[in-house]
């Protein structure tokens, strides 16, 4: 793979399933150069396979399907070029797709009604005067901040735009094919200084639950609670786990049943801010009638089960889930009762990243070694595949293998290597790349993995895994560097490292070696470069480099380095935070750097990125700093096409002269 191959990564969402199991709709998203956005549409597959999938829309960017429970229609989100995206409805058999909103900053998680005649969503409500189209930012009133959690990367200030829940009817006539001249009036049913998202209908059709952080602590710890919205009287939201009564959950998702609501949710001790390594869980909590919660009971074991936020299914007497287990995220049935154990599904190697059922038959959008994503379906037990989005790719691709190591402490290290196509480089040994992930709570998976795949197609080997720290091994596996940066976490990153570089069947040339990595992959590479010397280059990217400065200047300051590095206030503090700081090491970096940072980006704010670059400079050490306008936190996975090109570009330009 190389950079132009960008438009080839075709990325299935979460597909949406006929209620007669028959049929799926799915939105296939790519980069496109040209437009410099990505770009998408709806597919059609029949879940038999009888037929290949086919284009079901032609909008811009079409994504997010939803099937209404008659099966008549398809809700879905539309985007024009450089545009919000806004709620659309179609015929399920085809047809003109009909605009049913005009929100100022797009509309997000639609839901059908029970009775398909009305959807729930969410939309940011604009404060009057601001973000207002082809207005002048500059001159809108001063931003007045009494709180810490005032804005979030890749959104921007989020106080004067709150996410609010609206229902909107389906048109009169629509179903008769009358023309609609306008949009219909949606009505807003939330309110308040406070965002609410994730809505799901409840069987009655009256009340949504939902997801929103309700309780007079909120703006001091990450609790959130499940709540219910009387769709009809907009009333103000009900708790019903309710952090102000003492509930310890962090709230991610909800799905309600017959006679309960299902819930993922993080256990955040009781100051809401044990986020480290607070692993995702199923709960179940009972639901009256009358919309009184009842006992809520834990169904997984958080020590061991880490459940992806963004799967949660009821199919029969089963749910839906993902669990996160060493590099893969496989697709869990767990019996409603807990009565026994989970039935998986999809199994590895493979990343579940969304799934939904009907009676009889599951789909899910699932990525692997060779591909980055297809639509499947599970009928039985057995998995089919409906899709071949990838297969433009597929040649292009190298198939990582699995390794392991051993950690100068016994642990062992988990891990892939992947070698460059020998035919064209011919048989090494090979320069090599150490690859480190951010998080540090996170997990290189089987999936596709674009920077190793051009890396490879470089002439590149590349070496990454999942040291102590990382998601996918149990809670403890990442509780490991609490107070701890800097040190488990560096051995077996290197650890691996060596493994592979010292096996006989891996043609790696030692003296060839660089490092790089984003985030807490980025403090972790700086962080290595303050510690040795062996590598001919590195890369620093987003990075996590100076915990001090980073307390007042992240989004997400004010919690993550105090909870997971300590609090610098006192004197033992402040040592012990400068022990973990790679600032205040880097006087004995020798190595090559090149710093690549986000001009936007307010989860490792760009002052990172330029005080490691002129710390460097300033002591001699060859380095470059490059930065890309207009972007946040998230660039080389959803930035730009054309920066995650010119990214790309700029990195196979610094390994060729650092490993040559």
């Amino acid at each position: 793979m190389n950079p132009d191959d960008l438009p080839l990564l075709h990325t299935p969402g979460t597909p949406a399933i006929s209620p007669d199991g028959t049929t799926v709709v799915v939105s296939v998203v790519h980069p496109d150069l040209d437009a410099d956005e990505y770009v998408g549409h709806l597919w059609r597959v029949p879940v038999d396979g009888s037929a290949p999938a086919r284009r079901f829309t032609r909008g811009h960017r079409d994504t997010a399907p939803v099937w209404s429970p008659d099966g008549r229609w398809i809700a879905f989100l539309r985007a024009p070029a450089k545009g919000k995206p806004q709620l659309h409805v179609v015929e399920a058999s085809g047809g003109e797709a009909v605009r049913l909103t005009d929100a100022p900053l797009g509309v997000a998680e639609a839901q059908w009604s029970p009775d398909s005649r009305r959807l729930v969503y969410v939309a940011r409500v604009p404060d009057e005067g601001r973000y207002v189209s082809d207005g002048d930012p500059s001159a809108e009133a001063p931003r007045h901040i009494t709180e810490f959690q005032y804005r979030s990367d890749g959104v921007g200030f989020t106080r004067d735009r709150r996410r609010h829940l609206f229902v909107v009817d389906l048109p009169d006539g629509l179903d008769r094919g009358a023309p609609i001249a306008a949009p219909p009036t949606p009505r807003r049913i939330t309110e308040g200084d406070r965002d609410v998202t994730a809505p799901r209908w409840l069987p009655d059709g009256r009340h949504v639950v939902a997801v929103a952080a309700v309780h007079a602590g909120r703006e001091n710890d990450l609790r959130s609670d499940a709540v219910l919205v009387d769709v009809d009287t907009a009333a103000e939201p009900r708790p019903l786990t309710d952090a102000g009564s003492g509930s310890t959950l962090g709230v991610v998702a909800v799905q309600p049943g017959a006679d309960a609501v299902w819930l993922l949710a993080q256990d955040l001790g009781p100051d809401g801010l044990a986020f480290v390594a607070a692993q995702t869980a199923l709960y179940r909590l009972e639901l009256s009638g009358a919309g009184e919660p009842g006992p809520l009971r834990r169904i997984t074991d958080p020590e061991v089960t880490d459940l992806a936020p963004g799967v949660l299914a009821l199919h029969g007497d089963d749910v839906l889930v993902a669990d996160q287990r060493r590099g893969d995220v496989v697709l869990l049935a767990v019996p409603a009762d807990g009565a026994s154990e989970p039935r998986v599904l999809v199994d590895g190697p493979a990343v579940v990243m969304g799934a939904v059922a009907a009676p009889g038959v599951v789909a899910a959008s699932v990525a692997g070694p060779a591909t980055a994503g297809e639509v499947v379906a599970i009928v039985d037990g057995a998995s089919t595949a409906l899709t071949d989005l990838s297969a433009p790719l597929r040649d292009r691709l190298r198939i990582p293998r699995t390794v392991t190591a051993t950690a100068p402490d016994g642990y062992p290290v988990h891990g892939w290597l992947t070698l460059p196509d020998a035919e064209t480089f011919g048989p090494g040994p090979y320069p090599t790349l150490l690859m480190i992930h951010g998080g540090p709570f996170a997990q290189y998976t089987s999936a596709v993995f674009d920077e190793v795949q051009v890396a490879v197609g470089a002439g590149y080997a590349v070496v990454h895994g999942n040291p102590r720290g990382s998601a996918g091994y149990g809670a403890e596996h990442g509780r490991a560097i609490r107070g701890a940066f800097g040190t488990v976490d560096a051995d077996d990153v290197l650890a691996l490292l060596d493994a592979v570089l010292d096996a006989d069947d891996a043609p790696l040339d030692a003296e060839r070696v660089g490092v790089m990595g984003g985030s807490y992959g980025g403090y972790l590479t700086a962080w290595l470069t303050t510690r040795t010397h062996r590598f001919a280059g590195a890369i620093v990217e987003r990075g996590f480099l100076d915990p001090v400065s980073f307390v007042g200047s992240s989004d997400i300051g004010w919690f993550f380095g105090l909870e997971y590095l300590g609090d610098s206030g006192s004197e033992d503090g402040a040592a012990a935070v400068a022990a973990q700081s790679p600032m205040a090491h880097v006087a004995e970096v020798r190595t090559p750097t090149l710093v690549i940072h986000s001009e936007q980006d307010w989860r490792c704010p760009v002052e990172q990125g330029q005080r490691w670059f002129v710390e460097l400079k300033r002591r001699g050490v060859p380095a470059e700093l490059l930065l890309f306008p207009g972007e946040g936190h998230e660039l080389s996975r959803s930035g730009r096409p054309s920066h995650r090109r010119a990214r790309f570009e700029h990195v196979l330009r610094w390994w060729g002269q650092q490993l040559a």
